[in-house]
């Protein structure tokens, strides 16, 4: 008889879209494997384009094409540092409840205040957890990924899920899929595969 349990991975971003630009390829293999996924998106994008009642509508269809399930923080956007406690708590909370085993969240080098805020209130709340990993945003500078994740069979998962953020995909060339595209094929040349994302480990528990 398999003893076998299923991973429960959290994904935490401070908005929407930035998950799946960090780690869509590996929430959808992850889903693929049987794990449960969980996306904690930290604000509903207030300030940036597009109106709310749109990028949560986005957000949801994005962690619909991903079969994840999806959580809201309901914090300010452009100022979640100023409720870094209650950001510690929220993150704190999910991670208990749910039995977290595996957490991808934000760099901290990373050019928006948001995203370094979600960073270390992540690290802070998931001190606990074995596997602690930060993926890369196109804000994020130095990023040095030392772990990476082979996405060939996951890469358009990851597109069709961003692309459900409409208002974010052609209002910025940040959320390019074209430039996704080309990151993920630089990724794999580094990781020696078709296409790949690269992680920043804090804690990696490796099971031999």
């Amino acid at each position: 008889m398999c003893t076998c349990q299923s991973t429960t991975v959290l994904a935490v971003g401070a908005h929407p879209d930035d998950i799946e630009l960090g780690c869509g390829g590996t929430l959808a293999r992850h889903v693929a494997s049987g794990d449960r996924v969980i996306m904690l998106v930290v604000t509903r994008g207030q300030a940036g384009p597009g109106d709310v009642a749109g990028r949560t509508a986005e957000q949801e269809a994005a962690a619909a094409a991903l079969g994840a399930e999806l959580l809201w923080g309901e914090l300010p956007d452009g100022s979640v540092s100023s409720s870094e406690l209650a950001l510690v708590h929220l993150v704190e909370e999910v991670v208990r409840r749910e039995r977290v085993d595996v957490v991808y969240t934000h760099s901290t080098d990373d050019t928006h205040q948001d995203h370094r805020a979600v960073a270390h209130a992540t690290l802070s709340a998931a001190r606990h957890c074995r596997r602690v990993l930060s993926y890369e945003s196109p804000s994020t500078y130095g990023f040095s990924p030392q772990v990476f994740v082979d996405v060939t069979a996951t890469l358009e998962k990851k597109l069709a899920a961003l692309r459900c953020h409409a208002s974010q995909v052609t209002a910025s060339a940040m959320a390019s899929t074209d430039l996704v595209s080309s990151q993920a094929g630089y990724r794999g040349f580094q990781s020696r595969v078709g296409s790949a994302e690269g992680f920043a480990p804090h804690r990696l528990l490796l099971e031999v």
